[in-house]
């Protein structure tokens, strides 16, 4: 019998879980409190960033994770890796998140097509996607709340 162990790389999952408190999510000014405090705020009116908070089925939080941060008008988000993040902690939910740093909170066209392909990606793997917000330091637009999730 072959020795594989040596010529095959090992795929291991982390999770990391120091001091932790979960927060219930209920409405998506639950979520905007949370972000206030994931966002960086010396780069957030900069720098476009694209996060994601993890959920069980109780909608208590798992964790959150920074997808991407790009330059002033976009920033790249891959679907796969959100789903594979939810999948390796256990998320039964999930939240995106995402900041314009023009402090315009309508969702442009990228906005709304990212949206929809992650929620098919959820659908196929039994995962909610709850809400997606779009943060600025003025305000927030939330696609749930304006019936577009």
């Amino acid at each position: 019998m072959k020795e594989y162990k040596s010529l095959l790389p090992e795929i291991t999952l982390k999770y990391k879980k120091g001091e932790t408190k979960k927060y219930q999510i209920t409405t998506s000014r639950d979520t905007n409190d949370i972000l206030k405090v994931l966002f960086n705020t010396d780069t957030v009116e900069l720098c476009e960033e694209f996060l994601c908070i993890f959920l069980n089925r109780n909608n208590n939080t798992i964790g959150w994770w920074r997808v991407s941060q790009g330059g002033m008008t976009g920033t790249v988000v891959d679907v796969r890796l959100i789903l594979v993040t939810a999948l390796n902690c256990g998320a039964t939910a999930i939240i995106l998140a995402h900041n314009h740093p023009s402090g315009n909170i309508k969702p442009s066209d990228s906005d709304i097509k990212i949206t929809r392909k992650v929620k098919e990606g959820c659908k196929a793997l039994d995962i909610t996607l709850l809400d997606h917000i779009i943060y600025t330091t003025e305000g927030y637009y939330s696609f749930a709340d304006e019936g577009l999730i």
